[in-house]
């Protein structure tokens, strides 16, 4: 292949000069094409018969919205929305594409200063022996803006840098990229659907210490919404190719059941264009396994080009989340992307079930705990037990793990129920955010089922809770949302249903817009008051 994305710099530019500048970010689309990729392309083809096995789609299970990935030498990273589930931006780690680790956040702690919430789309990028990642996020006050943050290995610590542009209507999806000259600039949309306007997507320059823009901003394109676009496009990823710069864009509706999103591409022999968008656009839209793929990165594998972009498995869609999906690309004799089929590949084979157990054995809450990024609980580990202070708002302190299949059972053991106070609850969830909750929970002399929804809420069932030391929890949901809830006194052995009957709570009303459906504990009271668990499991089966 004869691109390189920006990430992939560190230190090319001395070596190529400053012909090649790339990046990448976000959408997944449609496309005309029918039959396989290369169809009428016989060496295309023969190229895509011999692409490097790398594993089962998703390659990132779970959550993962807007994925972003920069190679680093041997390795991949990678960085996703986190939107309003803390900590702040995943960092994974891969030396194949196929198997990641998540090996931390880019913000673990605390949230930059100038944001609140809404943490989407960063962008991760490299050059030289700096990393850097470009990422939205709701200003104090304000609206949303496009930030940046550094770090000297990829694995942080990142250092922030504050917000580089924020416009009135809203300014997301930054995106870095070097002009022909090899000029530094910042890529992003204008957030003008949020007020029924037209999105365009605008380029500015920004200083090589990545704390300003400067200059003047130009218009690239915008969407045309009497087309597949619909009222938006957004997540601008480009690389250059050939001497032409290429912009792979989403367009029309990212989320949630009735999502419409696809992706587009667009070109131009100048960054500030004039840029000429597909004739064939989308180029890369649903099948029947994944639901409105967008969002995505360009990155190179073993001489193979693919997109690594969000999309919706079709069973359990919006409650599992928006899943990172790697799809294959070639380029066509007349120089534009053609993926194989026309949408996301059909795995090839069913991925491996995931299974998550935490005793709390540990100093400190593994990496893939989450808690609502603006209500961080108090949590701390003792002698393989978590203790969870208590929240009075909302539906209480929570913590949660992102689901990977829409069927999958999570258990908990609650340690001396007997002792959390009056105006105390506590117990295992699926959690929605912090204002739709289902939850299994102790309070006083009873275990109860009990539902929040849009901060109303209400007590499903109830039973006697005798007095134990200990009682076991656990939750079975089937198409991520049908709930089942049971409870057990003697450490597993007996299991009673609530309701009594068994019956099946609907769930449907959980997962916010844009993200999926966590599963974890919680406990909500006085601040005084501490919830105790031991061992968590979560399985992908019934």
């Amino acid at each position: 292949m004869h691109f390189l994305p920006f990430r992939r710099f560190a230190g090319a530019i001395s070596f190529l000069g400053l012909s090649l500048m790339a990046a990448c970010h976000q959408p997944a689309a449609t496309t005309h094409l029918s039959g396989k990729a290369g169809a009428d392309n016989p060496a295309a083809a023969a190229e895509a018969a011999t692409a490097p096995a790398i594993g089962a789609n998703p390659i990132l299970p779970g959550d993962f919205p807007d994925p972003s990935v920069v190679q680093v030498g041997n390795t991949y990273w990678a960085t996703a929305t986190s939107s309003n589930w803390g900590p702040v931006f995943p960092l994974l780690r891969s030396s194949n594409l196929g198997r990641w680790e998540l090996v931390g956040h880019v913000f673990p702690d605390k949230l930059p200063a100038w944001a609140d919430y809404y943490f989407w789309a960063p962008e991760i990028s490299q050059e030289g022996n700096k990393t850097y990642v470009y990422y939205t996020a709701h200003k104090r006050g304000g609206n949303l803006a496009v930030g940046v943050a550094s770090a000297d290995r990829p694995e942080g610590p990142y250092t922030d840098h504050g917000p580089l542009v924020g416009q009135p209507d809203g300014s997301i999806d930054g995106f870095p990229m070097r002009d022909e000259q090899g000029r530094l600039y910042l890529i992003w949309k204008e957030d003008g659907n949020s007020i029924n306007q037209p999105t365009p997507i605008w380029a500015q320059p920004i200083n090589e210490t990545r704390t300003a823009l400067v200059g003047e901003k130009r218009e690239l394109f915008r969407n045309n919404s009497a087309t597949w676009e619909g009222n938006l496009v957004e997540g601008v990823a480009m690389v250059r190719h050939d001497g032409y710069f290429y912009a792979f864009y989403a367009g029309a509706g990212c989320c949630g059941a009735g999502c419409t999103y696809a992706t587009g591409v667009a070109r131009a022999k100048s960054l500030l264009g004039p840029w000429e968008k597909y004739a064939r656009n989308p180029v890369l839209t649903s099948n029947d396994a994944w639901k409105c793929p967008g969002h995505g990165t360009v990155v190179e594998y073993k001489g193979h080009s693919y997109l690594l972009h969000h999309a919706y498995a079709a069973r359990g869609q919006q409650y599992v989340g928006r899943q990172g999906v790697l799809s294959e690309f070639t380029w066509t004799a007349d120089g534009w992307p053609e993926f194989r089929g026309g949408s996301t590949p059909i795995a090839p084979a069913a991925a491996q079930a995931q299974s998550f157990t935490d005793e709390f054995s540990g100093q400190k809450l593994q990496p893939v705990w989450q808690w609502p990024v603006e209500q961080r609980p108090i949590a701390t580990l003792r002698s393989g037990q978590l203790h969870l202070q208590a929240r009075p708002d909302h539906a209480g302190a929570a913590l949660g793990h992102s689901t990977t299949a829409p069927d999958y059972t999570a258990t908990t053991t609650l340690l001396n129920p007997a002792d959390l106070p009056a105006g105390c609850r506590a117990g295992l969830a699926a959690h929605g955010d912090p204002d739709n909750v289902l939850a299994l929970v102790a309070r006083g002399n009873k275990i109860a089922l009990i539902q929040t929804q849009k901060g109303q809420t209400t007590t499903l069932a109830e039973a006697p809770l005798p007095a134990v030391k200990t009682v076991q929890l656990r939750v079975q949901t089937h198409q991520g949302n049908r709930f089942t809830f049971a409870w057990s006194p003697d450490s597993g052995t007996t299991w009673q249903p609530l309701p009594a009957d068994g019956a099946a709570v609907d769930g449907s009303f959980l997962p916010p817009w844009d993200r999926g459906v966590r599963v974890g504990v919680l406990a909500h009271g006085p601040a005084s008051a501490t919830a105790v668990f031991e061992r968590f499991t979560l399985t992908d089966a019934l």
